[in-house]
């Protein structure tokens, strides 16, 4: 079982990585979670929810994912 310490030490360290290098949430989860020794898979369980809208938002940017209609404010 995975404590809230661990999620909270994983996210930031993910947030740090993504603002060393380019910005890149996808890219920040899969280098943390090879320094922690697991794959992304696991990586992915442990973000949080602005992480997860973060990570939504790339992959829209880069066509991953389809985009998601807005309401203009």
């Amino acid at each position: 079982m995975i404590n809230e310490d661990i999620k909270n030490k994983f996210c930031n360290e993910v947030i740090k990585s993504a603002k060393k290098h380019d910005g890149s949430y996808i890219d920040a989860v899969i280098l943390v979670s090879e320094q922690y020794g697991f794959g992304p898979e696991m990586g992915a369980k442990l973000i949080s929810k602005p992480i997860i809208e973060k990570i939504r938002m790339e992959g829209e940017e880069i066509n991953l994912l389809p985009k998601m209609c807005q309401l203009p404010f």
